[in-house]
């Protein structure tokens, strides 16, 4: 049933939340509230749709304090409607940005990935509510320094207990980088060695992609992908057959795959090139199983609700399992593609060859990899059948 925050008790009873509860008024005008996290009266927020930037603008309305409870909604909707008119009319000028919130909020509007990182590192942050025009340096060296102190999750149960581990430096830094972007859209740099350079608190860890150690044994994979679940052990075992990230299988579709050929087509991966590869028995065996009576458009590699893997479903999965396998502590999807590529090297395959298929650069194969080479080429995707 849709929302109608007209009703007095009905709005009453929405649990506090900092994306606003939304309710359309026609198309392209939406009136969002916000409840009260203490007493009070909730905020009011318009967004409307700007066809020339392609993007929504929001609009704070207030809380309609002076107005009776059973008014408010009246005299947002006529607020909201008005604003709605001079968005599409194109009369908007750009709302002026005040806050590290609003800044970061208005970066994330194109950055659905930074939007993310921000509900974890920013909004619920004393930095958020922090002046532009009185941002320092300290401001940023103390959100730093909570960032570091703040664990990270291994897992997210809805129930039990939460697994966590130490921020590592390459975590940090994926962070301070998100908000250092947002951040130079609306300030220049201040002046280097003075509070007023806020830039030098978010100065990126040096050498914080440090070699990767953990690796998992084939006895080891195998104990993860019997302790899996079911609905996630195709996802995981493509990951111990080929040394692919997990976002890139995860954004596999049917179509990617020729079964005549054995050939996939990975398409969503970092550096952006698409590339294809010709794939060993085991893993043309399971993308044929998992490609059986699906639409060319469907995930390749299907939750059991159709829709596609993220990082959300996925991380909970490996680590239940990895716990269940007794496996190291911080074994992660990751880990798989780590061990994946550390036996190709380890049988001969060329480093050349490991960064074409992986996907990354031969001097970080080298960097990262170099330790392990050993002579003799092989055929060695063929053997990392589990």
């Amino acid at each position: 049933m849709p929302l109608d925050l007209s009703r007095v008790k009905d709005r009453e009873a929405l649990r506090s939340q900092r994306e606003p509860h939304w309710q359309r008024i026609r198309p392209g005008c939406f009136l969002g509230y916000r409840p009260s996290a203490r007493e009070g009266a909730g905020t009011w927020i318009a967004r409307a749709y700007d066809e020339g930037e392609i993007r929504y603008r929001l609009k704070a309305l207030g809380d309609y304090g002076a107005v009776p409870s059973r008014d408010r909604f009246a005299e947002a909707k006529k607020d909201a409607e008005a604003f709605a008119s001079v968005v599409e009319s194109g009369g908007l000028a750009e709302d002026k940005v005040e806050t590290v919130e609003e800044a970061c909020r208005r970066y994330a509007e194109t950055k659905k990935d930074a939007a993310e990182r921000f509900k974890r590192i920013v909004y619920s942050d004393p930095i958020a509510k922090v002046k532009l025009a009185k941002l320092r340096r300290h401001h940023l060296r103390e959100w730093r320094e909570r960032l570091e102190k703040k664990p990270a999750l291994i897992t997210r149960r809805k129930k039990g207990p939460q697994l966590t581990r130490p921020r590592a430096p390459s975590s940090i830094n994926r962070d301070m980088v998100v908000l250092r972007a947002a951040l130079n859209r609306v300030l220049p740099p201040g002046a280097p060695g003075t509070e007023a350079a806020w830039q030098e608190a978010l100065k990126a860890i040096r050498n914080a992609d440090r070699q990767r150690t953990l690796y998992l044994d084939r006895a080891q994979r195998q104990a993860l992908l019997h302790h899996i679940d079911v609905e996630a052990e195709p996802f995981a075992r493509a990951l111990c057959l080929l040394p692919l990230r997990p976002g890139a299988v995860a954004a596999l579709t049917v179509a990617d795959f020729d079964r005549r050929t054995a050939e996939l087509s990975i398409g969503k991966d970092k550096s952006g090139r698409p590339r294809r590869i010709l794939l060993p028995e085991a893993a043309a065996a399971l993308f044929a199983k998992q490609a059986r009576r699906k639409l060319p458009g469907a995930p390749l590699l299907a939750r059991a609700n159709g829709k596609p893997w993220d990082r959300h479903s996925w991380k909970p999965a490996i680590a239940e399992a990895a716990i269940a396998a007794k496996l190291p502590t911080g074994t992660t999807a990751y880990t798989l593609r780590h061990s994946t590529i550390t036996d190709l090297i380890n049988l001969g395959l060329p480093l050349l060859t490991v960064a074409q298929i992986s996907d990354t650069s031969a001097e970080m194969i080298e960097r990262h990899y170099g330790h392990l080479c050993r002579p003799a080429a092989v055929e060695a995707l063929a053997t990392l059948a589990l």
